[in-house]
């Protein structure tokens, strides 16, 4: 039997790590190729952008434990329950951010090569003020609404072009009848 993985719709904070059970060429091919791995966890389609495929032996100095904590931000206690698990894969390896299936419910049915090791929590950045900022400062203080101001600055203009030309006017029939 198949064992199904539930992806519940709108998630897209989780990560799945899987060990590859298969030679290097055949990692390579599902990392190459376009729908292969798709095909392998049972899916029509899938945003590669969001998987990796690479052997663990290539995360010298950090490890995987590193990889996930620092590259994509997967909180320590998601990481301590599972670390032993995680130390331990050797070999090619999967991981899987559920953004790949773009929001929708997903049901994944992998191939028997792919064992699920762990499913993880990517933490989230928190965008909300802890408290509102209140302050008279920051308040809009219009005296006067922008239409009404626009008008009187256009009466103001009308009325000093008006004076100035009427002088000017003045002037120049003061000079000619002189």
């Amino acid at each position: 039997m198949v064992d199904v993985i539930e992806i519940p719709k709108g998630a897209r904070d989780q990560v799945l790590v899987f060990a590859l059970d298969m030679p290097a060429e055949q990692a390579r091919f599902l990392r190459e190729e376009d729908g292969a791995l798709a095909q392998v966890l049972g899916l029509a389609e899938l945003d590669m952008e969001q998987a990796e495929i690479f052997p663990v032996e290539d995360l010298e100095g950090l490890g995987l434990l590193g990889y996930l904590r620092e590259g994509l931000g997967v909180p320590e206690a998601d990481l301590s329950e599972h670390g032993m698990a995680l130390d331990g894969i050797t070999g090619w390896v999967l991981v899987l951010r559920a953004r790949a299936f773009d929001g929708a419910e997903t049901r994944l049915t992998p191939a028997d090569s792919l064992t699920l090791v762990a499913r993880l929590g990517e933490s989230r950045t928190d965008w909300s003020a802890g408290t509102s900022l209140h302050s008279d400062a920051a308040q809009p203080k219009l005296r006067v609404a922008p239409r009404e101001a626009r008008n009187r600055a256009r009466r103001i203009g009308s009325t000093l072009f008006a004076i100035v030309m009427g002088l000017l006017l003045a002037l120049v029939l003061f000079l000619l009848l002189r």
